[in-house]
């Protein structure tokens, strides 16, 4: 199931004895676009204060207005502090996984370390057979970074950004689709009304060639025809996989449901 990520905004979070804020944003790492955090504003109960938690705590997909978590009030009341307001470092980040006794994202093969999605029974990491067919190229790509502290981005921010085709800029980021199972992105959700009024597209991150962060502009691989002649997405009709087929196979792409490891 694919879900906006604007839509998470405002969603209670219950955690095991009750609830412990709303969704204020979610980050995500800018190697693999997935979804590492959820930026919990805990409103009047902990005044002033934001926390973050992992969609690994993340019990199920969310429930109409509410996303369920495997913490308790206490554990969200005594969690390591994180200032939302500057960039989240690597050290945080394995502060808050040693707290909720989680293994580290970053280590491992696949989207989640050595899972491939939340929830997933973990497999030692000697008995998983790695090739780079099985291995996503966004992944392959965090295993060839320079070391160092990730950058998170966030939904929020990001929305707004240009988009650009090779041949010229065709409308800026107005949302993202969260599957809700890996917590990967799988689509941006681009607003063509300065040059194709009244019409949306999709474009997934695996067809981003460059982002230039300081200048807020996504360029993608694709001609600007392309993209126009691609499937419309109506935002008011379900996301389907047929759907998905004939964008890809349009794009000359190939389709991470066949080959990514879920």
């Amino acid at each position: 199931m694919l879900t906006p990520a604007s839509a998470f905004k405002g969603l209670a979070i219950a955690a095991t004895d009750g609830d412990v804020g709303s969704v204020r944003d979610l980050y995500f790492d800018d190697l693999t676009w997935t979804v590492r955090y959820l930026v919990v504003d805990t409103g009047s109960w902990l005044a002033g204060r934001q926390v973050l938690i992992s969609p690994l705590s993340v019990r199920g997909e969310s429930q109409g207005d509410r996303v369920a978590v495997n913490v308790s009030r206490a554990q969200v009341e005594n969690s390591p502090s994180v200032d939302t307001d500057k960039p989240v470092d690597r050290q945080q980040e394995e502060a808050l996984a040693r707290y909720y006794d989680q293994r580290f994202y970053w280590e491992g093969p696949y989207r989640w370390g050595l899972l491939a999605y939340p929830g997933m029974p973990p497999t030692p990491a000697d008995a998983v057979p790695i090739s780079p067919e099985l291995v996503p190229a966004d992944l392959a790509a965090r295993e060839m970074a320079p070391t160092g502290d990730p950058t998170l981005r966030s939904t929020r921010d990001v929305s707004g950004y240009s988009i650009a085709a090779r041949d010229g800029d065709i409308g800026h980021v107005e949302d993202f689709l969260v599957d809700g199972r890996a917590w990967a992105i799988r689509y941006m959700v681009v607003d063509t009304r300065n040059w194709w009024p009244g019409k949306k597209v999709v474009l997934s991150p695996e067809w981003i060639t460059t982002v230039s962060w300081p200048d807020s502009t996504v360029r993608v691989d694709s001609t600007r025809d392309a993209i126009k002649a691609a499937p419309e997405y109506d935002p008011a009709r379900p996301f389907e996989r047929d759907y998905e087929r004939r964008l890809f196979e349009h794009h000359g792409r190939r389709k991470y449901w066949e080959w990514e490891n879920r």
